[in-house]
């Protein structure tokens, strides 16, 4: 399985695949070719027999700060191909068959955020955060969060973490509900790794089994809440607001937001 220069792809002897998202220079923030590598590879993996279980990580200091908004000319570049772009990755990890672990190893935001919540278990490294930070920018959250948070958390917490961009903490998420384990940064590395042998050594059958149920019984709303999250974020991409929200990110200033 090949490696592309923004995504780490490493199959070790176990049946793990590695999925490392690698542009530590910008926090891991999702390009368009990130993106794609990162669901062509996920997609694969569902018919990979040497394949039993699958990791996302990032490297560096964060596990990904989201889509790739720099630049004076992204409110130019950022549209509905993001999306599908961020959809796409959503629905390979949540029809993958096999196991998906998020390793998640600093902050975890945007569709970053989206991303590893979308995932079968969720190992927080105890600096990690997870921050929906969309409504900074004058955008609605996406990438299915409108269902996985909020069966997660509940309406109550999903609105304040949606609405207020509030990040949480590795281990207020883990009192939550939102993440599977939570670790001391320095034990970090040896509870993923004890998580991954012990799927690695599980049921196969039993493991797709046990996802395709769980997530039918819990995630059933997660196809409307990803059509409805690409309808609203497309609306919302050709706001004044959403300008400005982009603009004052780039130039590190509060967004002056006049719902126009």
């Amino acid at each position: 399985m090949p490696a592309t220069d923004h995504l780490r792809v490493d199959l070790r002897a176990d049946g793990a695949l590695w999925l490392t998202f690698h542009r530590p220079e910008v926090l891991n923030a999702f390009s368009d070719e990130l993106s794609v590598a990162l669901a062509e590879q996920v997609e694969a993996a569902a018919s990979d027999d040497a394949v039993r279980v699958v990791v996302l990580t990032g490297a560096g200091p964060a596990f990904s700060a989201g889509a790739d908004i720099s630049g004076q000319d992204a409110h130019e570049r950022f549209d509905v191909r993001a999306l599908d772009a961020a959809n796409r990755i959503i629905r390979a990890v949540t029809s993958c068959p096999k196991p998906v672990v998020a390793a998640v190893n600093g902050i975890a935001a945007g569709v970053g955020c989206s991303t590893a919540l979308a995932a079968d278990l969720v190992v927080a490294s105890e600096s990690a955060g997870f921050l929906l930070a969309f409504a900074r920018i004058g955008l609605m959250p996406d990438g299915g969060t409108s269902a996985t948070v909020a069966a997660s958390l509940g309406r109550a917490r999903a609105m304040r973490m949606a609405l207020l961009a509030e990040p949480l903490s590795a281990r207020e998420a883990y009192d939550a509900g939102l993440v599977s384990h939570v670790a001391p940064d320095a034990d970090f590395p040896e509870m993923v790794d004890t998580v991954v042998r012990r799927l690695t050594r599980g049921a196969p059958l039993a493991q797709a089994a046990t996802k395709k149920a769980v997530n039918a019984a819990t995630l059933h709303q997660l196809e409307p809440a990803l059509e409805r999250e690409r309808t609203g974020q497309t609306i919302l991409l050709r706001t004044a607001d959403v300008a400005e929200g982009m603009r004052a990110f780039g130039e590190g200033r509060r967004p002056d937001f006049r719902g126009e």
